[in-house]
C-alpha cells in the first residue's frame, strides 16, 4: 500500500464540495413571515438571489403564490412556523411584521439552532415600546423630540393643556401603526388622550402614552442593515400617510413611496448616521442587546438636522417596495452578514434609479371598506414594466379579489424620479375594482425640487 495520502480522501473532498455548491451556493430554502405588500417584495427580491432554491411565505397572499410555496400558518404562530421550517430545512426565516418581532420568534428559532433575520423581543422594544426607545434616545443624546410619559389621564391633560397646541399623542404600545395622532388644537389632543386611555381603543397598547413635541420639517425614512455593531444605511425613501392629494384626510399604513427622497441630502444622511442610527445601534448593545436586523428611522428634517419621530424593529411598508427594487447586490448574502457579524465585509451596491409605488386601495379606507371585489389588469400593469406587490388580495372562485384596505402596491423603477412617476401611473391606470382609490401625487415634493 502505498504511504501516501488514503484512498478515500479525494472521495471526501469531493463529498464536501458537492455539499458546498448545493447548500451554500445554490440550494438555500427561504421562508418569510407575513402576507403584505412588503413580505411580496422581500420574497421577490430573495427569490432573485442565485443562491435560492425555494421561497417559503407563511401565511403569503395570491401574489407571492406566484414566486413562492404560500403555507397556511398564522404569522403570529411561532411554533408552527418553526416545526414548519425544522421540517422543511429552512436555511433562514425572515419576518416582516412587527408583532412576531415583538412577541419573540426570533428568540424562539435561534433557541432551537434555526437562522431567522430580525431583532430579538429585547431588542424590538425599540418599537414594541415608545417609552423604552424614547428613554433610550434621551439617555445616549440622540436627536427626538421633546417628550413626557404619562399612565393617568388627568395627568396628560393637565400636561397638554399647560403645552397647548400642535401637540403629539402615541400609545406606547403597538397599535398597528394607528396609535399616533398629530393633534393640531387642543380639543383633538385631549380627546385623542380620552380615546386612547379611557377608551382603552388600542386596548393594552394604550395604558400608558408618550406626549411629544410637535415637530416641523419634512418626514423622510431611512431603514439600514445592522449587525449590532455595523450599520449600512439603505436609500433613503418617503413615504406618504395621509389618504388624499396634497396631504389632505386622515393617516392610513401609507398610500405609496418613493426613494431616493431628495430631502436626505448626502450630508444630511451621514448626520443621520452619525447622529441617530450608529448611536442607537452602540446605545442597545450597551444596554445589553445586540440588534441584529433591519432597523428602520421615521425622521423629520427640522432645521436644526434630523430628529427621530420614530423606529420600527423592521422593514418599512410601503418603503420596501420602493428600496429593495434598487437593491444591486444579494439580499441574502447581506442577511447572513447580520447575523454573522461581518457586514462590514458585505458588498452592498445600490442602483443609480428611483423607484416609485402607488397604493391602490378599497374605497372607504382607512375607514370601513368592501371585501371581495374582483381586480382586473394585472398583465397589463406588468407589461408597462412595474411591479404589482400584493397587499389585500385573496383567491375567490378562481380570481383574484380585494381583501384588505391597501390592496396593491404598483412599483416602477427609471432612471430619474420623474420618468418612475410617468412610468408607475401608466402601469396604474391598467389595473381597476370596484372602489378602487389612489393618490395621484406620490412623489410630488421630489418633483416640485427637480423643477
Amino acid at each position: 500500500m502505498s504511504r501516501g495520502l488514503p484512498w478515500y480522501l479525494p472521495v471526501y473532498a469531493i463529498l464536501n464540495i458537492k455539499r458546498y455548491f448545493e447548500r451554500e451556493v445554490f440550494c438555500l430554502r427561504i421562508l418569510v413571515v407575513g402576507s403584505g405588500g412588503r413580505e411580496h417584495a422581500l420574497a421577490w427580491k430573495l427569490s432573485l438571489s442565485p443562491r435560492v432554491a425555494e421561497v417559503y411565505c407563511a401565511p403569503g397572499n395570491p401574489g407571492i403564490g406566484k414566486i413562492a410555496r404560500c403555507v397556511n400558518i398564522d404569522s403570529n404562530d411561532r411554533e408552527a412556523l418553526c416545526a414548519f421550517a425544522i421540517k422543511n430545512k429552512v436555511d433562514l426565516t425572515v419576518v416582516g411584521p412587527e408583532v412576531p418581532l415583538v412577541n419573540g420568534i426570533v428568540d424562539y428559532f435561534t433557541a432551537r439552532g434555526l437562522r431567522i433575520f430580525g431583532p430579538s423581543r429585547q431588542a424590538a422594544q425599540i418599537e414594541g415600546s415608545k417609552t423604552f426607545a424614547k428613554e433610550l434616545m434621551q439617555k445616549y443624546h440622540i436627536p427626538t423630540a421633546q417628550f413626557r410619559v404619562f399612565s393617568r389621564a388627568e395627568e396628560a391633560r393637565q400636561y397638554v393643556v399647560r403645552q397647548g397646541a400642535p401637540i403629539v399623542i402615541k400609545a406606547d404600545g403597538l397599535a398597528a401603526g394607528k396609535g399616533v395622532v398629530v393633534a393640531m388644537t387642543l380639543e383633538e389632543a385631549l380627546a385623542a388622550i380620552d380615546r386612547i386611555m379611557q377608551d382603552a381603543v388600542f386596548g393594552e397598547a394604550g395604558r400608558q402614552i408618550v406626549v411629544e413635541e410637535y415637530l416641523t420639517g419634512e418626514e423622510a425614512s431611512l431603514l439600514a442593515f445592522t449587525d449590532g455593531y455595523t450599520v449600512s444605511p439603505m436609500v433613503a425613501a418617503q413615504d406618504h400617510k395621509r389618504i388624499f392629494d396634497h396631504d389632505r384626510g386622515p393617516n392610513t399604513g401609507g398610500m405609496g413611496a418613493y426613494a431616493p427622497a431628495p430631502v436626505v441630502t448626502p450630508a444630511i444622511q451621514t448626520r443621520i448616521i452619525r447622529e441617530i442610527l450608529q448611536p442607537t445601534v452602540d446605545a442597545m448593545r450597551q444596554e445589553g442587546c445586540i440588534y441584529q436586523g433591519c432597523l428602520y428611522a421615521g425622521l423629520m428634517i427640522t432645521p436644526e438636522g434630523p430628529k427621530v419621530i420614530e423606529f420600527n424593529a423592521r422593514f418599512g411598508d410601503p418603503e420596501t417596495q420602493v428600496v429593495l427594487p434598487l437593491l444591486d447586490s444579494d439580499l441574502v448574502n447581506i442577511m447572513e452578514a447580520c447575523l454573522d457579524g461581518k457586514l462590514h465585509t458585505a458588498d452592498i451596491v445600490w442602483k443609480e434609479e428611483a423607484a416609485v409605488c402607488v397604493v391602490l386601495a378599497a374605497g372607504g379606507y382607512p375607514g370601513s371598506y368592501a371585501q371581495g371585489d374582483v381586480i382586473h389588469g394585472f398583465e397589463r400593469a406588468e407589461a408597462e414594466g412595474a411591479c404589482v406587490f400584493h397587499a389585500g388580495t385573496r383567491q375567490q372562485d378562481g380570481q383574484i379579489v380585494t381583501g384588505g384596505g391597501r390592496v396593491l402596491g404598483v412599483t416602477a423603477s427609471a432612471a430619474s424620479i420623474s420618468l418612475a412617476v410617468e412610468r408607475v401611473y401608466k402601469a396604474v391606470g391598467k389595473i381597476s375594482f370596484t372602489g378602487m382609490q389612489y393618490r395621484t401625487d406620490i412623489a410630488y415634493r421630489a418633483l416640485q425640487r427637480a423643477r
